[in-house]
């Protein structure tokens, strides 16, 4: 693609009357009369002719080289343009218009606002007739390496592309509220690949887009990503960092490196704060909200919802108490207008160095309510859990897919001489776990499962006594109290017929008592293709039939 098409593009998409490059200045895009500036870095004579070359034909390329002016017709994917090429005292000046209904031979009036005078003047260091070959030779020495233009970022980058910041931004945007207005949940974005969304759990290409160029990957990235960020990857080649457009959506972002180039991955997170009812989160979970001390977790694997169901509780604790709520987060998702609460949102890297340094820090901040984004490290639960000891309500998210798993990633993290002790701060200050998983609903959506384990006496006394193999028991026959298996909520499902028999045995951790509560209700496995011979397994194939054994050997 040349790279005047990208121009073309913004200034299509935007319905501007034309394209404007003069030579020592920006390019500028004109809409009804206002000249909006395309690129921040002024364009110098080498990058014009670079711009034109790539486009030309060989009789207008030869009268660029010369330094003369020319008029041509340029067809792209856009439409048709009319280019207008002139060359004055104050170097080049060229016009772009889209060339419908005799536009293109109008375009001479487009640069009479310029009050240039229509005087041709040789390239610089150049006499001015030059010879064919001389021509063509310079021509492709400006085709071949166009130089790099409109950089916004520091020094420190590490991009390499030359496309303009302006173009870049136009174009993330665009796909960015693509995904919103087709209520995908994440924008894969890779070299050599059209742009791919995450649409009710499935990967799907998007239709008529392209594969990606490396030079435009970069710099779409480049044009949103913060300096700290741009500093970041440059020396890990790895970095997660926001981005919002404004009454569309904010989005979590990574950008990384990988096989072919750059990467990277959106996130999806509503404009406005989701709410426990729009959740449908119960109301025994609802209750921990209101508890003045303890350490609640939200645990599942990545792309579970964990944060859409933390912020639906911190939206709770700001509607109905009155008090100072904390939030440490890498980025910050959601963000909580001041309601009854006061609310305070900390970004790791960007307001604090680290989630333990952060934690630390909030004991001295007056905090009724702490959000642990991520319980990253040993140190970060340790003090989670000595801080939900001491008089406050922490919540946390961790990535483990059952309840009982995650007391014991708890406990595991900490060294034999000390989980004996993390064992009994871990029994009084663990007040709830609620594990869950996205399943696909019949006829489109996805709808969280969850597992729910609330902090009785005796789920603290088998936390204590080290019994956590007891702990499905227990939340099994307390279902009365609020508790919940991630079996029975999946269950319910299928019966409900909100999700399919086979994703809900996919999505079940405990597979075969899955398939055994499925058959129980009458449901349909033939998806299984066989017996369960073990958990998650595959059927095993039939035996092959062996051969008839050889004649022994005769001595």
């Amino acid at each position: 693609m040349a790279q005047l098409d990208r121009l073309i593009s913004v200034m299509v998409s935007n319905r501007a009357d034309s394209i404007q490059l003069m030579e020592n200045d920006a390019a500028k895009m004109i809409v009804q009369g206002d000249a909006r500036p395309l690129t921040k870095a002024p364009l110098s004579a080498a990058q014009v002719v670079a711009l034109l070359s790539e486009i030309a034909q060989p009789d207008d390329r030869a009268k660029i080289a010369a330094g003369n002016g020319t008029t041509f017709r340029y067809d792209n994917p856009d439409g048709s343009f009319g280019i207008r090429v002139r060359r004055g005292e104050s170097g080049w000046m060229v016009s772009i218009a889209v060339d419908d209904h005799g536009e293109f031979q109008r375009m001479t009036g487009s640069f009479r606002a310029m009050e240039v005078e229509e005087t041709p003047v040789p390239p610089p260091a150049a006499p001015a007739r030059v010879s064919a070959a001389v021509s063509a030779a310079a021509v492709a020495a400006a085709s071949a390496a166009p130089p790099k233009m409109a950089s916004d970022k520091s020094p420190t980058s590490v991009w390499t592309n030359s496309i303009p910041a302006a173009v870049a931004k136009a174009e993330i945007d665009t796909l960015l509220t693509v995904l919103v207005q087709k209520g995908g949940s994440d924008l894969h974005l890779r070299v050599g690949e059209p742009p791919i969304i995450r649409l009710h759990g499935e990967m799907m290409r998007l239709e008529g887009k392209r594969p990606i160029e490396s030079d435009l990957l970069e710099a779409m990235l480049q044009c949103i990503m913060p300096d700290r960020n741009i500093k970041e990857f440059s020396e890990t080649n790895d970095s997660d960092y926001a981005y919002e457009i404004e009454g569309v959506a904010r989005y979590r972002a990574n950008a990384m490196r990988e096989r072919k180039g750059v990467a990277a991955v959106f996130r999806v997170i509503p404009a406005t704060v989701v709410t426990v009812e729009q959740m449908k989160v119960t109301q025994e979970v609802q209750n921990l909200c209101f508890l003045t001390k303890g350490l609640v977790l939200v645990t599942g694997p990545t792309g579970s919802g964990k944060s859409t169901t933390l912020c639906s509780l911190i939206d709770l604790v700001n509607r109905a108490r009155s008090d100072h709520v904390i939030t440490i987060e890498d980025p910050i998702e959601f963000v909580h207008p001041n309601k009854n609460c006061i609310i305070t949102q900390r970004q790791v890297g960007v307001h604090t160095a680290s989630f333990k340094s952060a934690l630390r820090a909030a004991l001295r901040e007056d905090p009724d309510v702490i959000l642990v984004g991520e319980l990253r490290d040993l140190e970060t639960t340790a003090i989670a859990i000595e801080t939900a000891e001491t008089g406050h309500l922490v919540f946390g998210t961790l990535h483990t897919t059952t309840a009982a798993g995650t007391v014991d990633r708890i406990i595991d993290q900490f060294p034999a001489d000390r989980q004996d002790q993390i064992r009994t701060m871990l029994s009084e200050s663990l007040k709830g776990v609620v594990a869950q998983v996205l399943c696909k609903k019949i006829g489109g959506g996805r709808v969280a499962a969850r597992e729910i384990m609330l902090g009785a006496p005796s789920i603290s006394n088998l936390i204590r006594e080290g019994k956590t193999f007891q702990l499905p028991g227990v939340i099994q026959t307390s279902r009365r109290v609020g508790m919940n298996l991630l079996n029975d909520a999946l269950i319910d499902y299928v019966n409900d017929k909100v999700v399919e028999p086979k994703e809900a045995f996919m999505k079940s951790v405990e597979k075969v008592g899955m398939v055994n509560m499925l058959k129980q209700h009458g449901h349909d496995t033939s998806f299984l293709e066989g017996d369960m011979s073990a958990e998650g397994a595959p059927p095993k194939e039939p035996d092959k039939q062996r051969p008839p054994p050889r004649p022994p050997l005769k001595r």
